[in-house]
């Protein structure tokens, strides 16, 4: 089956596009990759406008695992950002970035395993991407057009989602990037 990733920047009509490129299939597994935050408002009206644009048909999970990919069907991942910040959270490398200083992360045992936690995740995901049997739609934020991230732990997640992105993009069958509401196919 196909792999196609849709990049773009914040409220760009990526996520639209990608729901877009599944309209000819009956039956798709959402995978949401964000946690739900009851105390943020803001957050729960984007999940439930973008719950609203769905066809009742699809089904939604909620993870981060990347055994998820690796279903069969078509899935639709939105978004690989969510992700990877839910794998910084889940491998520790957040507290490990701010627990120390500037570069607490390179200097302690702690920060080091978190790092080759946060490699072996997405290593995880990147595998289970190329291998899964799936027709898959995953949209994640380009985020390496904007400013230079004023803090350490800010630059690890713009340096690890961009390579992330790369790597995905590398193995992808067709690559989009939305700008503006509007698709340009790369690849």
């Amino acid at each position: 089956m196909s792999k196609i990733l849709v990049l773009g920047g914040s409220r760009s009509g990526k996520s639209a596009h990608a729901e877009h490129l599944l309209d000819s299939e009956l039956e798709v597994t959402y995978l949401a990759t964000s946690r739900r935050d009851d105390a943020d408002a803001e957050w729960s009206d984007r999940i439930a406008a973008h719950r609203s644009r769905r066809p009742v048909s699809w089904t939604t999970v909620e993870s981060t695992a990347p055994s998820e990919l690796v279903r069969g069907g078509a899935v639709l991942v939105d978004s690989i950002t969510t992700w990877v910040a839910a794998l910084m959270d889940e491998t520790g490398v957040w507290d490990a970035v701010d627990a120390g200083g500037a570069h607490a992360a390179d200097r302690s045992g702690d920060g080091r395993a978190a790092l080759e936690r946060l490699a072996g995740r997405c290593d995880a995901l990147v595998n289970n991407w190329v291998m899964t049997p799936a027709h898959v739609v995953a949209v994640s934020d380009e985020v390496g057009l904007g400013v230079v991230p004023e803090t350490r732990a800010g630059r690890l997640f713009r340096d690890t989602l961009g390579s992330v992105n790369q790597r995905l993009a590398a193995t992808a069958d067709e690559v989009w990037f939305v700008v503006a509401g509007l698709p340009q196919r790369l690849r």
